[in-house]
């Protein structure tokens, strides 16, 4: 029989009622949890479940709850056969690509879930994302970091939050759903990684300084001209369509040619969520590309954040991140 860790981040779906509004209650949690039969039936794996000291809404996350459950999984690695990561919606997108990099030569299922209406509402979505990411845990068909939510399995580094309050609250705008559950669970085959035939290596992220600026009309790019300094490690521009800025007043190219001979990688990535960036498609995108930025392709923003943590907190030098930002590593990318 297979064995499943699942580990209790906090987030709405262990949420309980309280004078001040819904907040993370570990024994409320956990109680609930036994009151569902289905969870010890006969075809359920066996599972167990570590909670996260404090639990916390996912807006409070930061790279030390990332390193946090990275290790949770390093450690009990050997003990079971996959892990289902219960989390909140807001910054889930965000934790699911910072595993995905982290957790390198992973072989195993790492499903991230969470509920858009907590488990002690008699009407919710958070029993059935429960039961349906142990199964897939435990079917030998995943072996990555992905996203369970809403009927939808999603690579963890594809996904993105697409709604605050529809029950179908993820979206892969890119890359194709991994599986999809109705009467049945139906595995895309071809677009699931392979396992890795490595070790699992754990790389905890170092808190570097990494920013994200937002492309909009009429935006005064000299604004940011003080933060573009060596203490910058990496930023990720957020463009117009593939890969455009506003030309007025030439400002940009010369505040992204001074971060990068600061040190810093800046990654262009797109503010539409389908599609990709193609610098030097467009005049307005070739100064991006003159000044030292690099191509983030159609990685969503959530994945380019946690890829230049990753990346960074290995120590490789800024022209190796450059490279590597352009390639894929763990199916983050369409090339």
């Amino acid at each position: 029989m297979k064995r499943i860790l699942v580990i209790y981040t906090g987030g709405t779906i262990g949420m309980v009622s309280t004078p001040s509004g819904y907040a993370p209650e570990k024994e409320a949690f956990h109680d609930l949890l036994d009151r569902i039969p289905e969870l010890h039936a006969d075809g359920m794996p066996t599972w167990d479940i570590v909670d996260m000291e404090p639990l916390l809404d996912s807006s409070n996350i930061t790279v030390l709850e990332w390193n946090a459950i990275g290790r949770l999984i390093a450690d009990h690695y050997a003990a079971y056969d996959g892990f289902v990561v219960l989390h909140g919606t807001d910054t889930m997108a965000y934790t699911a690509s910072a595993l995905s990099f982290m957790l390198r030569g992973n072989a195993k299922s790492v499903i991230l879930t969470g509920s858009q209406i907590p488990l002690c509402e008699l009407r919710n979505d958070a029993r059935d994302n429960i039961i349906t990411s142990l199964l897939i845990a435990a079917s030998d068909r995943v072996h990555e970091v992905c996203l369970y939510f809403g009927g939808k399995l999603l690579r963890g580094n594809r996904a993105i939050k697409y709604s605050a309050d529809d029950l179908i609250a993820f979206e892969s705008p890119n890359y194709p759903a991994l599986a999809d559950v109705g009467i049945s669970i139906r595995y895309n085959a071809p677009a699931l990684l392979p396992p890795s035939r490595g070790q699992l290596v754990l790389q905890p992220f170092k808190n570097v300084p990494i920013g994200v600026i937002k492309v909009f009309p009429g935006i005064q790019f000299d604004l940011f001209d003080s933060i573009m300094t060596e203490r910058l490690k990496g930023i990720v521009i957020e463009t117009f369509g593939a890969g455009n800025i506003p030309g007025h007043a030439n400002s940009l190219p010369p505040i992204i040619r001074k971060a990068s001979d600061n040190g810093t990688v800046i990654v262009v990535c797109s503010q539409c969520p389908h599609g990709t960036v193609s610098l030097g498609a467009y005049e307005t995108s070739s100064a991006l590309k003159d000044a030292g930025a690099v191509s983030g392709y159609d990685i969503t923003t959530e994945a380019a954040v946690a890829k230049l943590y990753y990346l960074f907190s290995r120590g490789l030098s800024r022209d190796e991140i450059r490279v590597r930002m352009e390639r894929s590593m763990r199916g983050e990318i369409t090339i």
